[in-house]
This record gives C-alpha cells, structure tokens and sequence, in this order.
C-alpha cells in the first residue's frame, strides 16, 4: 500500500499480531519490569456516517484526537510521533489527514506522522496492537518509522509524513486505529523514565 500517495489505490492486507503488558506503575516497579511507556490516555468515538466509508472530514477520527490530548493534558504540538491509520484508500486517506489537520491547526506542519501499515499491510483486528508495541518501540528506541512507497504526497496532507527512518527525540506518541462503521480509537503513549 502506499498510504498518503497522491495515487494511492487501496490497502494490502498483513498477518500479524501483537501485545502489551499493561499494569499499575507500582506493580510494574515492584517487579523490576522494563518499563517501556505510560499509557497517558485513551479516546473512542463513532461518526456512524456510513457502514464501510470515513465521514469525508474525518469528523470521529477528531473528536478522538481531541478527547485524548484533552484527557492528558496535551497539546497537539506536545504529540511528537503519529502513528496513522493510514491505509492507502482513497477516501481514508483523506478523511484522516484532514482530521490531524483540523486538530493541530497553525501546529500541523510540524507534526510527524507515518503509517506502518505501508511496510506490514493491514492486519485487521490485528492492526491496533502490532501498531500499539511499535509505537512503544518508537519511544524505546527513539526513531520514527517510516510512510514506505509514497512517491508524491497527496496534496491534502500538510502534516510531516516521516518518508525515511528518523532518529530524534520521542517522548509522547499517539496512535490512531480506525474501522468500519465508524468506529475510531486514539491512543497516546509517554516514555516512562525509569527510577
């Protein structure tokens, strides 16, 4: 696939699946665990707009946005990687752009985002978690990876879409898990600074 590409045409579906241990910070110190992130918070909405297609402006993948920073206390300049849901449609694509767009506002073209789904394809139920311990391999390992076969970028987006492997500073990250009939999640996730 080749989310975000002026002529994208479609997904490509993956196998795969993942996941994470997620526990009270005390018990997590309290058995000497590696600490990978903090889940700072967690945002679900629908837009119900149509069984299998995003509303046009990307209105629930917003409102996601919106609670989750809201419910961490963030900015969205504060976010310094997206994960994207990013499946290479056409009308995904889109909506999920203008989405990021209309949250960060004058802040947007700052904002780092990339799908991995253009290197593993889509897995289905699957894509929320793999996607979930890769952005926490972004802040363990501080590197962002990267929107694979993009060859021009469509011209909806005006977010930083991460084209080549990145090492920089990452210490807040936010993944998006959209699905049919409407149905949005965001996640965002804080590098824990071990004790």
């Amino acid at each position: 696939p080749r989310p975000f590409d002026a002529a994208r045409d479609g997904l490509a579906l993956g196998e795969g699946a993942g996941f994470v241990v997620v526990e009270s910070l005390a018990a997590a110190r309290e058995r000497r665990a590696n600490i990978f992130a903090r889940v700072l918070s967690y945002a679900a909405a629908t837009d119900i707009h149509h069984l299998t297609q995003p509303h046009p402006e990307g209105d629930a993948a917003l409102t996601t946005m919106e609670k989750a920073t809201r419910a961490a206390g963030l900015e969205p300049e504060q976010i310094d990687y997206i994960n994207s849901h990013g499946t290479g449609t056409p009308l995904n694509d889109v909506a999920e752009a203008r989405a990021i767009s209309r949250w960060a506002g004058e802040s947007v073209s700052k904002i780092k985002v990339s799908s991995t789904k253009s290197a593993i394809g889509h897995l289905l139920g699957g894509a929320g978690s793999v996607e979930s311990v890769i952005c926490l391999l972004t802040l363990r390992d501080q590197f962002l990876p990267a929107s694979l076969n993009v060859r021009e970028i469509d011209p909806v987006v005006e977010f930083d879409l991460v084209q080549e492997p990145r090492e920089t500073t990452v210490n807040t990250v936010l993944t998006n898990s959209f699905g049919f009939g409407g149905a949005n999640a965001t996640l965002i996730f804080q590098k824990e600074v071990q004790p």
